[in-house]
C-alpha cells in the first residue's frame, strides 16, 4: 500500500515537472496557437508521468538500499566522529549559504551553482570534521569555566581508555584485577576482538572452544558484576588483517593503553610508543622477594633434569629446584634457599633440604683437611 502510494506521488511529481518544463519551453513560442501549446504541455506532463510510474519501483529500491547502507555506516561510526562531522557540516553549510547569496544572482546558472556550493561545502565540512575530531573536541573543551578545570582534568584522567586484547580476556585474571580496584578508567572492547572471541568459541577444537567461551564469560562477569565501565568500540579497520595490528592502530588513534599478556604484542606496541599494561609483568612484580638463606616449606612433586634434583612449586606457580630432593618426592619438607634466578619465563628458586647444610659443611672441611695433608 505504502509502496503504491509512493509510486503515485513520484508519477505526479514528474508529471508536474513535465508541465512546468513544457510551460517554460512554450513561452519562447509566442506566435504559436494556444491549443498546440497546451497539447505539448499536456503531452510532456503525461510522458514524464508515465516514465515516473515505470521507474518508481527502481527508485524506491535504490532509496531503501541507500538508507540501510547509510544507517549501518552510522551505527559503526563512533559518536565522536558523528559529533565532530556534524559540527564541520554545519560550518560548511553556513559558508555555502554566505557564498550562495552572491552566486544565486548570476543569470541562468546561479541557482544551480548555489546548490553545488552547498553540496561541496557540506561534504568538505563533514570530511574535515571527522578527520580533525580531536582538534574540534579539544577546541570546544577549552570553553569550560576555570573553576572546573581541575575537575575536568581529573575526569579526563579517570576516563582514560584501556583496551583489552583477546589473550588477556581469555586469561581471566583481568576480572580479579578489576575487582581489586587497581584498574581505573573505561575498559574498551573493540568489535574485532569480540569477533575473534566468537570465532574461537565456535571452533571445532574442544580446547579452543572452551577458551573462547571462558573469555565471553569473563566479559559478562566484568560488565555485570564489577563496578567498572565497559564499552564496545564498533570501529573496524577492514584494510588491516591482523587483530594485533588493529589494536595498535586503535590505541594510537585514541591515545589509549593496551592491557595484554601477549609478549609479541607487548614488544610491537612499545615500539610504536604505546603504553602497555602486561599482567604477566604485574604478576611477577607481586611475587614475594626471596633471599638466600631463607627457609621455605614446599612439597616435592617430581624429579628434576639433573641427577638427584626434586621439583616443587609455590602457590603462585614459582618453580623450586631442590638439590638432592629426589628422595623426598611426595613429601612436604623445609628447604633453605641457596639462589634465585630470574628468567624471561619467570623466576626459579634453587634450594636444598634443611639439615643437609651441616653434612655439606663437614664433608667440605674433611676435604680441605685431606687436601692440606
Amino acid at each position: 500500500m505504502i509502496v503504491g502510494l509512493i509510486r503515485v506521488i513520484i508519477m505526479l511529481s514528474l508529471a508536474a515537472g513535465g508541465v512546468s518544463i513544457g510551460s517554460v519551453a512554450t513561452s519562447f513560442w509566442a506566435d504559436g496557437p494556444i491549443e498546440v501549446k497546451w497539447a505539448l504541455i499536456g503531452l510532456l506532463g503525461i510522458v514524464l508521468g508515465l516514465i515516473g510510474y515505470a521507474v518508481a519501483p527502481r527508485l524506491i529500491h535504490i532509496t531503501i538500499t541507500t538508507t540501510k547502507w547509510f544507517e549501518q555506516k552510522l551505527q559503526k561510526t563512533p559518536v565522536q566522529d558523528i559529533i565532530s562531522g556534524a559540527i564541520g557540516l554545519i560550518f560548511g553549510l553556513i559558508i555555502a549559504n554566505l557564498l550562495g547569496v552572491s552566486i544565486y544572482r548570476l543569470p541562468l546558472v546561479g541557482p544551480y551553482l548555489a546548490i553545488l556550493a552547498s553540496l561541496v561545502s557540506g561534504y568538505l565540512g563533514w570530511s574535515v570534521g571527522t578527520k580533525k575530531r580531536e582538534d574540534f573536541l579539544s577546541f570546544f573543551s577549552n570553553f569550560k569555566f576555570s573553576s572546573k578545570d581541575k575537575t575536568s582534568k581529573l575526569e579526563t584522567e579517570k576516563l582514560q581508555y584501556k583496551i583489552l586484547d583477546t589473550s588477556v580476556i581469555i586469561d581471566g585474571r583481568i576480572a580479579d584485577i578489576c575487582k581489586s580496584g587497581f584498574i581505573e578508567g573505561i575498559l574498551l572492547i573493540p568489535s574485532f576482538v569480540l569477533e575473534e572471541l566468537r570465532h574461537i568459541a565456535d571452533s571445532s577444537d574442544a580446547l579452543k572452544r572452551n577458551r573462547g567461551r571462558r573469555g565471553l564469560d569473563i566479559l559478562n562477569k566484568i560488565r555485570k558484576e564489577l563496578d567498572i565501565m565497559v564499552k564496545i568500540y564498533e570501529k573496524d579497520y577492514e584494510d588491516i588483517a591482523e587483530v594485533d595490528s588493529k589494536l595498535v592502530k586503535l590505541s594510537q588513534e585514541l591515545k589509549a593503553q593496551v592491557i595484554t599478556n601477549d609478549f609479541n604484542l607487548n614488544k610491537v606496541a612499545e615500539l610504536q610508543g604505546i603504553k602497555v599494561l602486561n599482567i604477566n609483568e604485574l604478576a611477577n612484580a607481586l611475587k614475594p622477594i626471596v633471599l638466600p638463606g631463607e627457609e621455605m616449606t614446599v612439597q616435592v612433586i617430581k624429579d628434576g633434569k639433573e641427577t638427584g634434583q626434586g621439583i616443587g612449586y609455590l602457590d603462585d606457580g614459582t618453580m623450586i629446584v631442590v638439590e638432592n630432593g629426589r628422595k623426598y618426592i611426595g613429601q612436604i619438607i623445609t628447604v633453605l634457599v641457596t639462589s634465585v634466578l630470574q628468567t624471561a619465563a619467570g623466576r626459579m628458586i634453587f634450594a636444598k633440604p634443611k639439615g643437609t647444610e651441616k653434612k655439606y659443611n663437614s664433608e667440605h672441611q674433611a676435604l680441605e683437611v685431606k687436601v692440606s695433608v
